[in-house]
């Protein structure tokens, strides 16, 4: 919106020229997110303290956790306004894929939000049944696979890229729509499932949303992209003012969801960011490199599935309790160095995806 206002103005003052750089308006993008959350957080937990809009916690859990009963939950809903405020102010909105990304976040949010709703407001403890909620993710999921392979204008926005290879591409066909749904409906679910201490997903988030600009920078720009030997797609750069978008509304976020949390996110703030990743990741052809620097995410969602498979083919369990974060928890481990270690984890896997960039 305010670009088009400065493609205006440049007609009688040049110097308005200098908002159609990308890494200005990926800036600003994630400056003004920041403000918003941090602006609008503290009366947005007012009135979810005022409504009682308070987290339920198991009793089967950490006992530390016991304390956070009440805490106001649903916080995601304030990352989420100020995600599309911010790139709807600074992005091209010409531009497809920053409407595929900002639609693909609602849809799934707004799954998140129905979940929530449920469990908090209506206190049901169930929430939206599984098989509704993984319908409806399902259906967002399915769609924007579905438009992004029909309005595949080259074999390059359709071809799976292996990191450390300069020429390896597997041309995947109408796989890509399969492909392309798993990580987005994935990267969803494992990010709601490290959502389970303070702050423990919203800054891996961030920084992989981080990552995730930058090579939507390189991937967008001939130049770059020719350099490095990636895949160049036309277009795929206005994401990094949504990423950007991402990276300043969770900063911000964190402000109020650090230890201990006067905020939790909920599912409407988990599912939409982790689809919102996912849905970067796929446009710009680097779903390995988002599986690398999302590693947290990974090994979070791979505790869950080994625990259950474990427990149903054994009866026995491999982990304490699953997600992994709390087993560390019933060793022994205080919250603060869970977070903490898990977060210096990510710094290492986002700088290694990063570095598979020239790697090759």
């Amino acid at each position: 919106m305010l670009m088009l206002l400065a493609e205006y103005f440049a007609q009688y003052e040049s110097g308005f020229r200098v908002f159609q750089y990308l890494t200005l308006r990926g800036i600003l993008a994630a400056g003004t997110a920041l403000l918003i959350s941090l602006l609008v957080g503290p009366v947005m937990i007012r009135r979810l303290n005022y409504h009682q809009v308070g987290q339920a916690v198991r009793s089967d859990g950490p006992q530390t956790h016991l304390g956070k009963s009440g805490t106001p939950t649903m916080g995601g809903a304030l990352i989420l306004i100020a995600i599309a405020i911010s790139t709807l102010l600074w992005a091209d909105l010409s531009n497809a894929y920053v409407w595929v990304a900002l639609l693909v976040t609602a849809a799934f949010g707004a799954v998140g939000w129905v979940d929530d709703y449920r469990k908090v407001v209506e206190r049901n403890p169930r929430g939206l049944p599984a098989r509704w909620k993984y319908l409806w993710q399902s259906v967002a999921g399915l769609a924007a696979a579905l438009f992004l392979y029909v309005t595949a204008d080259s074999p390059v926005t359709t071809q799976l890229y292996i990191p450390f290879f300069k020429d390896v591409a597997i041309g995947m066909g109408a796989f890509f729509v399969v492909l392309s749904y798993f990580v987005i409906v994935g990267a969803s679910n494992a990010v709601n499932l490290t959502d389970g201490l303070d702050g423990l997903a919203i800054l891996p988030t961030v920084l992989v949303g981080t990552a995730l600009g930058l090579i939507a920078y390189l991937t967008g720009n001939v130049n770059f992209a020719d350099y490095l030997q990636i895949p160049y797609v036309p277009g795929s750069g206005e994401l990094s003012v949504f990423c950007g978008s991402i990276a300043g509304a969770g900063l911000g976020f964190l402000w109020f969801n650090t230890y201990p949390a006067q905020v939790f996110m909920g599912d409407v703030g988990a599912l939409a960011l982790g689809a919102a990743l996912g849905t970067v990741a796929v446009i710009t052809r680097h779903e390995i490199v988002f599986f690398i620097m999302g590693g947290i995410f990974v090994l979070e969602t791979v505790s869950v599935i080994l625990q259950v498979a474990s427990f149903k083919l054994t009866g026995r369990r491999l982990f304490r309790m699953a997600p992994i974060h709390h087993h560390y928890e019933l060793k022994g481990w205080p919250e603060p160095r869970v977070i903490v270690r898990f977060w210096i984890i990510t710094v290492m896997l986002v700088l290694f995806g990063l570095a598979t960039l020239k790697l090759r």
